[in-house]
């Protein structure tokens, strides 16, 4: 999905401002969600850099293709923002489950 072709963007009811950043976040929030519920023991050092350096690596490749789609730091700012959040809300979450 995040190396998909671009296409040209409509003008819908629902869209806003910098939606887009929303739905990188919402992403990187859901994977880096998912990737503790796997490896659930993690450090945050090594989750951070597995995600964040896949995240710089889809920007990169949205650049380098050119597919209608192009790096944006601001993308990866939201992907690494969908990622802290995420780490914390699995943390809030497991600790409301009765711990690991």
């Amino acid at each position: 999905m995040l190396l998909r072709p671009g296409i040209e963007n409509k003008e819908y009811f629902f869209m806003f401002p910098h939606l887009d950043k929303l739905i990188h976040c919402s992403i990187f929030f859901l994977l880096g969600f998912f990737f503790r519920l796997r490896f659930p023991k993690t450090h945050f050092i090594y989750f951070f850099l597995i995600l964040v350096s896949y995240a710089l690596l889809t920007e990169i490749l949205q650049d380098i293709m050119q597919l209608g789609r192009s790096l944006e730091l601001l993308d990866a700012v939201a992907d690494t923002a969908g990622l802290t959040l995420s780490y914390y809300v699995y943390n809030i979450y497991i600790k409301r489950q009765g711990g690991i």
